[in-house]
């Protein structure tokens, strides 16, 4: 919805604006990198309604790699992030399935301890990194970026990721702000010196900063475990989907100018999704879909045997979730 105003803004202002927000956003040739030993895409069926639709809902299944980057690059991001340790991590990694038809959707969250096989990957000066075997999935991102973690993600899965999307800090907590905050219920008080944050047991309504530490939130969930940060983070998933659907920011050019310049420049894209274009267009994708149709899960895993603070894919359910979105 901020990508479709800003659309609106660019052409009333003549352009400048669609080219300033449109130059913020930063692209990777994800595709160009990986070649074609990749999984295959699937096959292209048509969608009911399509024909008589102002836009055609997705005639494919599209699956979409999103990331939550601990970047501490820019100030916000140091003061969200609490500090200025150099590199990034994917703090959260979601695997996004659109069925085709564009009506349902399942979110698959990927824990960051997960023990994977991390494949060789091609880097921009033209080498390569090794091949790994047992290491958590989300050294992926730190040693090859967006590269390694796509074709990490399609190796361990045999998903193809049509699509790549990353955001960090300061991103998500502006797109927060942007649609007037989330309403997320906590089963437990929370107090988080390492997110920031300090909740009692009940509902709430958090603003971005809230909804980053809580999205962060794990050291004081019983056992400091990832598998109950997941559980909060997917319920935030679930209330920002609400509120999107609820909230309408065409109705303040002003702040909805502010919002998509913080939001274009906290993302990261492949190149088929690096400009405002080609957003609104996979926002067109997502206009039949309701929160309720979108289903959250998390790769099924048990405790790793050479690791008691790892875990590692349970087979075969796991594998059956995969095949279940190929």
């Amino acid at each position: 919805m901020a990508v479709a105003g800003a659309v609106v803004l660019g052409v009333a202002a003549g352009g400048w604006v669609y080219w300033k927000l449109n130059d913020n956003i930063t692209g990777v040739d994800i595709n160009s990198a990986l070649g074609d030993n990749r999984p295959a895409k699937p096959a292209i069926t048509p969608s009911p309604g399509a024909e008589a639709a102002s836009a055609p809902l997705p005639s494919q299944a599209m699956n979409i790699l999103v990331l939550g980057s601990d970047s501490r690059s820019g100030a916000e991001n140091q003061r969200l992030g609490g500090g200025d340790t150099s590199g990034a991590r994917s703090d959260t990694a979601m695997v996004f399935h659109l069925d085709a038809g564009g009506e349902s959707g399942t979110v698959v969250s990927i824990p960051r301890d997960t023990l994977v096989t991390r494949p060789s990957c091609p880097l921009p000066d033209g080498g390569e990194t090794e091949e790994r075997h047992g290491v958590m999935f989300n050294t992926a991102y730190s040693v090859g970026g967006p590269v390694c973690a796509v074709k990490t993600v399609e190796s361990f899965t045999g998903v193809r990721m049509d699509h790549y999307l990353e955001i960090d800090f300061a991103g998500f907590a502006a797109l927060i702000d942007a649609v007037g905050g989330v309403t997320v219920t906590v089963d437990q008080d929370i107090e988080d010196e390492q997110s920031h944050l300090s909740l009692e047991a009940g509902t709430h309504l958090l603003d971005g900063e809230q909804a980053l530490g809580l999205a962060r939130t794990r050291y004081s969930l019983p056992g400091g475990s990832d598998l109950a940060r997941i559980e909060l983070q997917q319920r935030l998933v679930k209330a920002l989907l609400t509120q999107i659907a609820d909230t309408s920011l065409l109705t303040d050019p002003a702040k909805l100018y502010d919002v998509a310049t913080t939001v274009t420049g906290s993302l990261t894209t492949d190149t088929g999704l690096d400009s405002l274009g080609e957003l609104v267009g996979l926002g067109e994708s997502l206009r039949a879909l309701s929160p309720d149709a979108v289903e959250t899960l998390t790769l099924p895993v048990v405790r790793a045997p050479s690791d008691p603070n790892r875990v590692v894919a349970d087979e075969p359910e796991a594998g059956e979730l995969w095949e279940s979105l190929r």
